[in-house]
């Protein structure tokens, strides 16, 4: 990044216009602002869960996750250029079947309930579906993207999901299952 912020009050966006971080300018209502203010949200969406009492290697897997979103967040900013690398991807390969072995199989749809940490992984979930809708709507919209930020935001919210079940399990909350009619019913 060539130019870091020493002062935060500038007013050059007051025209509705911000700075990439190649120089460029564009309006804040774009594609590109829009997916980059998604992955800023889901960060501190993040930030948020590690407030809470999470287990050593949970909270160290989400703060490594912040700092990848945070380079996924910058190659947004500087198109064409390539911060997120693969072994971010393979990190979360790797977690997903490691926190996914330690919990019973699903027998029903989950509620996003139970503890408030896995309360709050869900809503990082939801977030991180959104900030990936909005990377695809990026790329839809004719702009060349890396298909990292789109992978590791999908296998991100796959993996938010085993983590809000684990640690559910862990702090014998227990899943809040839906109570389908059509289920009721069958029984």
């Amino acid at each position: 990044m060539g130019n870091r912020l020493s002062t935060i009050t500038t007013r050059t966006g007051d025209d509705g216009s911000t700075g990439l971080g190649d120089n460029t300018r564009l309006s804040k209502a774009s594609a590109r602002i829009h997916a980059i203010g998604e992955v800023d949200e889901l960060n501190c969406h993040i930030g948020l869960l590690l407030c809470e009492e999470l287990p050593d290697d949970v909270r160290q897997l989400l703060q490594a996750v912040q700092h990848q979103l945070f380079n996924l967040g910058g190659e947004l900013s500087m198109p064409g250029y390539q911060l997120l690398q693969d072994e971010a991807l393979a990190a979360l390969d790797a977690a997903l079947p490691q926190y996914n072995a330690q919990l019973p199989r699903l027998k029903e749809f989950i509620l996003p309930a139970g503890s408030r940490a896995a309360a709050q992984a869900h809503v990082c979930r939801t977030v991180a579906r959104r900030a990936e809708r909005a990377v695809v709507a990026l790329e839809a919209g004719g702009e060349t993207l890396n298909p990292g930020p789109r992978r590791y935001l999908n296998r991100l919210s796959d993996l938010l999901f085993v983590l809000a079940r684990h640690l559910n399990h862990n702090h014998g909350a227990g899943e809040v299952y839906w109570q389908s009619q059509r289920l009721q019913q069958q029984s």
